[in-house]
């Protein structure tokens, strides 16, 4: 019997344009309700559905600036509170 894999890293160097076409095809992956990554290491799906935990950090420090992107839901239906981000 085949085991799915549970986790899925991978770390990697690109320019704007190339950070921008990875968020766009997590944008499509969510319209449809799945998302499939995969590297040579491995690969991994995942089926976001319902109202998505959204966390967003960014911080500046000592010359290094760091964005992070958290996207989180429950396989079972526990709706969280909506609260409305505002990016300018």
């Amino acid at each position: 019997m085949q085991h799915e894999k549970r986790s899925f890293r991978h770390e990697s160097l690109h320019d704007a344009e190339g950070i921008q076409a990875i968020l766009q095809a997590l944008g499509r992956g969510l319209e449809k309700n799945r998302l499939s990554f995969s590297d040579e290491e491995g690969e991994i799906h995942l089926d976001p559905n319902g109202l998505l935990n959204l966390k967003l950090t960014a911080s500046k420090e000592e010359g290094r600036q760091r964005l992070n992107l958290r996207i989180s839901w429950q396989v079972e239906d526990q709706a969280k509170t909506k609260k409305n981000l505002k990016i300018k």
